[in-house]
């Protein structure tokens, strides 16, 4: 099987300021990183926090992956609201300037907004639309910056919740260096875990890896839910995956850093174990 990259997702540190907790991230075995977006962690908004962050981030000699663009019930790119729809557009765009400052490579972007349910057909037509009209223009300037747009699934409860909204958005796309990345936790929610691998496997370069016991978004390090982790690792290697794995770990667990640390580099023995086996 491959050797792939492993790092971590700094948002299992979402409620600490990123400069707190850098040099622990390195400290704790840890180089390649995803940057979270959570105004407590890094305010993207503030061009100063970002550059120096972005300097510590090489000072301390971390590889800055990916960087998490923002969700939440106000952003909106699908909205029928067209002052709403303009805000929401001019939000992701600003997280990608930030994006770029601190050097990434991809942009990782939910496709829908934190919506459940699905509206009916006619309505539901014109969010993915809406959706395709927005990520265009993230896109063309994700290109401009040097970075890739890249398509996140997400829960299945959520509106674009089915990994066959993102091939549809995907496919309708005009900008066309688009990428995806998996998660395991949303995909193991929704059922997809033994095909989701194959109906992706085109544009797949990222994964982020949480596991769960089947019943909610637990962000579970690798090895601790019921997730399959030596078919789901076969399937990568059957589909010639070459990208990174992502750990993205719950923040909400009252731990120390070091010991969620010590979670994580458990979760990726585990992963590396797997892979030896095969």
């Amino acid at each position: 099987m491959s050797d792939w990259a492993v790092g971590l997702s700094t948002g299992c540190f979402y409620q600490k300021s990123i400069f707190e907790v850098l040099e622990t991230i390195r400290n704790g075995g840890f180089s390649l990183i995803e940057i979270c977006s959570s105004p407590r962690h890094l305010d993207y908004h503030d061009v100063e926090a970002v550059k120096r962050a972005s300097e510590e981030i090489h000072r301390l000699g971390l590889e800055p992956c990916s960087f998490h663009a923002p969700f939440a019930e106000h952003i909106d790119i699908t909205s029928l609201d067209k002052d709403r729809f303009d805000q929401s557009v001019g939000e992701i765009l600003q997280a990608a300037e930030a994006a770029s400052r601190l050097k990434v490579n991809h942009f990782v972007i939910h496709p829908g907004p934190e919506i459940e349910g699905r509206p009916p057909a006619e309505e539901l037509i014109h969010r993915m639309e809406n959706a395709v009209h927005a990520l265009n223009r993230v896109g063309r300037r994700c290109d401009e910056l040097g970075m890739h747009l890249t398509l996140e699934n997400m829960l299945p409860h959520l509106l674009f919740g089915q990994v066959s909204d993102i091939l549809w958005i995907v496919g309708a796309m005009s900008h066309r260096s688009i990428e995806v990345c998996l998660d395991t936790g949303h995909a193991h929610l929704a059922g997809d875990m033994e095909t989701v691998v194959y109906k992706l496997s085109g544009h797949l370069k990222m994964i982020h890896a949480n596991d769960n016991r089947g019943e909610q978004d637990d962000h579970l390090p690798p090895g601790q839910g019921r997730v399959d982790w030596e078919r789901f690792l076969a399937d990568l290697d059957r589909c010639g995956f070459r990208g990174s794995i992502i750990l993205e770990l719950s923040g909400d667990l009252d731990l120390e850093p070091e010991s969620l640390l010590a979670q994580a580099r458990e979760a990726r023995h585990t992963l590396r174990q797997i892979v030896e086996v095969e």
